[in-house]
């Protein structure tokens, strides 16, 4: 099993919980952690932005992560969603079981 943590910002807590609600319930993630308070500076379409935005830490598995950024693309209202996978290298040997079994694929 090969664990990620999936990055994606977002611009308000209403989406953030929708969000996380539905990675969860649909199998696409097995938690997902809202942290508040990121200030996000970027450059879009030519001009330097800055805005107030939540992270969401979204725990995954590769086996799901195409499934879950097509869903993240689905729900979020950016043009261009973040959605960035990290590889896990080591974690708590029970988590990752409780993770690959919280997103493995339902029939």
């Amino acid at each position: 099993m090969s664990a990620l943590i999936v990055y994606c910002t977002v611009p308000d807590q209403d989406l953030a919980d929708r969000l996380a609600r539905a990675l969860v319930e649909e199998g696409l993630a097995a938690c997902v952690n809202r942290l508040p308070g990121v200030v996000s500076t970027y450059r879009w379409q030519g001009q330097t932005q800055v805005d107030a935005e939540l992270l969401l830490l979204i725990k995954t598995t590769r086996a799901r992560f195409e499934a879950l950024r097509r869903r993240i693309v689905e729900l979020h209202p950016y043009e261009l969603p973040e959605v960035i996978a990290v590889d896990v290298a080591l974690g708590h040997a029970p988590y990752l079981d409780w993770l690959a079994e919280s997103t493995a694929a339902r029939h």
